[in-house]
């Protein structure tokens, strides 16, 4: 089972909603990220461009940046706090400057103005600066590309031949059943590297390496690291 998928349908089952799909929910293409979207930040990278991540919103401003998006092209930043500033959260503590946008695939608004939201990964995106003109964070923002060649793409096809002996082998201690064959390379990287237990500061890191390639070397030799601890 995929772990995005996996985790996107748990979070739906236990607070019982049933998500909705916006009306207009269009992905730009990455060279098209707006040059201004609203940011989101958490303590720990949430959001990798092949991914999705569900999310329950209740805090005040960001249950306003949330309807403004749904309202315009859905597209919302995830970007992480850096460390040591979680106290000044309901300010605008400093943040990394490497983040992902995400596409609001599905919602549900609830009663009291909290929203429950599936955001799609889109592209990776560099602040440059910020907006303080509305109750949350905007940030002006580049799309950080990562193109694959050919060469590229065959060394993560590689990768990823090797990524799935290791998840078979490691199947009981990770939690990870087996994954479906037909499944991106891409994708399978970017949902490991999501959502894989790991200390906080590596997923940043992560998500700051190149492109998938470079993400999923760093995650075989981690997952051949834990493999050898635990013969």
């Amino acid at each position: 089972m995929k772990p995005g998928i996996r985790a996107v349908l748990l979070f739906a089952a236990v607070v019982g909603v049933t998500l909705s799909a916006p009306a207009a929910a269009q992905a730009p293409a990455p060279g098209g990220l707006p040059a201004v979207i609203p940011i989101f930040p958490l303590e720990d990278a949430t959001l990798f461009p092949n991914a999705s991540y569900p999310l329950h919103i209740f805090e005040q401003r960001y249950r306003a940046m949330i309807a403004d998006a749904l309202k315009g092209n859905k597209i919302i930043g995830m970007v992480t706090l850096q460390p040591g500033n979680e106290a000044d959260y309901e300010g605008r503590p400093p943040i990394f400057p490497i983040g992902t946008a995400g596409l609001i695939t599905e919602y549900e608004e609830l009663p009291d103005g909290r929203f429950n939201i599936v955001l799609g990964g889109l592209v990776k995106f560099r602040v440059t600066s910020e907006d303080n003109s509305r109750p949350y964070r905007l940030a002006a923002v580049q799309a950080v590309l990562e193109p694959l060649d050919a060469k590229k793409t065959a060394a993560l096809m590689q990768q990823r031949e090797r990524l799935d002996q290791l998840i078979d082998a490691l199947s009981d201690k990770l939690g990870i059943g087996q994954i479906p064959p037909g499944e991106p390379d891409e994708q399978l990287v970017d949902e490991l590297s999501q959502f894989l237990p790991m200390p906080r500061g590596q997923r940043q890191r992560l998500l700051e390496r190149e492109d998938p390639l470079s993400r999923a070397v760093v995650l075989v030799g981690l997952f051949e690291s834990l493999l050898k601890s635990n013969p």
